[in-house]
């Protein structure tokens, strides 16, 4: 092994023996910055988007602290409480989180729950009354337990909040200062967000003390490796464009976004008329049909996932090859989001995303946001995008430049409104 290697990192030999067994051998750019200041106690704000690695870059460390204070306090008889709290947004991003504990940490002997909503609370509440080390938690199940006096947080000893921006969004913030209320002043405390808006700031400033900041990408921009491009189409003519671009079999894992929970059923129902197989995932519908929709999707037989922002948060999906914004988010910041996606563990991806006039708007918010125009594909009456154009990020079908006319910029005439150029690179 390298000096890169996990080896190097001094983590406790059950770990990296499970490590090896997943053939996890080289750390990601996070987890050989974050692992060792955390191993030092420190306390930590990472910017990192979904796909870095975090969830590793955390869960590392505190299993390795966690199984050396175990094997310190053998012998003892007293209360098995949760040491450690992981906070998460959504449920599908805990069970997620919850997998990768269990993965790591299976040679170590610790015990993990995992606490959300939308299910029964019995088997959650049965699996603290048997006592765990570490729980991973949506908020509002987390009190609704807290308020029951079937959990305590006084023995916690590591807080973890990720995706500190998505529980933002989603209203969990109060919810989040009300847990951190009922920890110990005395902890090592880490928040994870891809973006830094000023309340995020302020909560960091009162959950963290001293902690080092670790940025594995510049705040708010999407990954390099992502080729971006738009079609300007009235909504009308949405659902026909995306069933022409899924036609090419090189699409053969596609995440789709939609605004609203009603517009990603509508927008899976009729691909399933034309002869795609998709699925929706949204809030509306129970956990386990969205378990089950993503087991579809994860096993292939199921191409087409469409999602809604918040239910989407979490899914970590190996293998995406398309991103598709059925309709622009409108937030910018969701649109990192969700072309994060894809382009995963080092491979390249491509999002695409539909703008009608109404649009236009979000369009200029995403373009400020990321400082470059999305390349220009067509305006829904063209076809969709020619093959190869997610490799070179070329759309053909171009007029060519004749021999000796000179380069000059190409203007989209029936556009003004977006100030966008147009043509076979982004401006």
């Amino acid at each position: 092994m390298t000096d890169s290697s996990f080896s190097k990192l001094g983590l406790a030999e059950p770990i990296q023996r499970a490590l090896s067994a997943r053939n996890h051998l080289i750390p990601t750019p996070i987890q050989a910055r974050a692992i060792p200041e955390l191993l030092a106690g420190k306390d930590m704000l990472g910017i990192a988007q979904t796909g870095t690695g975090k969830t590793a870059a955390f869960a590392l460390p505190i299993l390795h602290q966690l199984s050396r204070r175990r094997e310190n306090e053998r012998g003892s008889n007293g209360p098995r409480g949760p040491r450690a709290l992981i906070l998460a947004p959504t449920r599908e991003l805990a069970i997620q989180i919850g997998d990768e504990f269990r993965a790591y940490g299976k040679h170590l002997g610790l015990r993990h729950t995992v606490i959300y909503g939308g299910v029964s609370q019995k088997p959650q509440a049965n699996a603290l009354l048997r006592g765990v080390d570490i729980v991973v938690a949506t908020p509002g199940r987390l009190l609704d337990l807290m308020g029951q006096r079937r959990l305590g947080l006084g023995m916690v000893e590591f807080l973890v909040l990720d995706e500190a921006d998505r529980m933002l969004d989603m209203g969990f913030v109060r919810d989040v200062r009300r847990i951190v209320s009922a920890l110990p002043e005395t902890r090592q405390s880490l928040m994870f967000s891809a973006t830094m808006p000023g309340e995020i700031a302020r909560l960091q400033g009162d959950i963290l003390a001293d902690p080092v900041r670790v940025e594995v990408t510049p705040q708010a921009t999407p990954i390099e490796r992502i080729e971006q491009g738009i079609y300007h189409v009235d909504a009308a003519g949405k659902v026909a464009l995306l069933a022409g671009i899924l036609d090419d079999p090189a699409l053969s894992r596609v995440l789709v976004f939609a605004r609203t929970k009603h517009r990603a059923n509508r927008v899976a129902e009729q691909l399933g008329k034309r002869g795609v197989a998709a699925e929706a995932i949204h809030g509306n519908k129970s956990q386990a049909a969205r378990q089950r929709a993503l087991k579809r999707f994860r096993a292939g037989d199921a191409r087409v996932l469409v999602a809604t922002d918040i239910a989407a948060r979490g899914i970590d999906v190996d293998g995406v090859t398309h991103v598709i914004n059925y309709e622009l988010p409108n937030e910018p910041e969701s649109y990192v989001h969700r072309i994060g996606r894809t382009a995963r563990a080092g491979a390249g991806g491509v999002a695409l995303s539909f703008c009608d006039p109404a649009e236009r708007g979000h369009l200029r918010g995403i373009e400020r946001l990321i400082r470059r125009r999305l390349t220009v594909i067509g305006d829904g009456s063209a076809a969709p995008a020619p093959e190869g154009w997610g490799k070179a990020n070329k759309p053909r079908g171009k007029p060519s430049r004749k021999r000796g006319q000179p380069r000059r910029p190409i203007t989209v005439a029936n556009d003004p409104s977006t100030g966008a150029r147009r043509g076979n690179r982004a401006a």
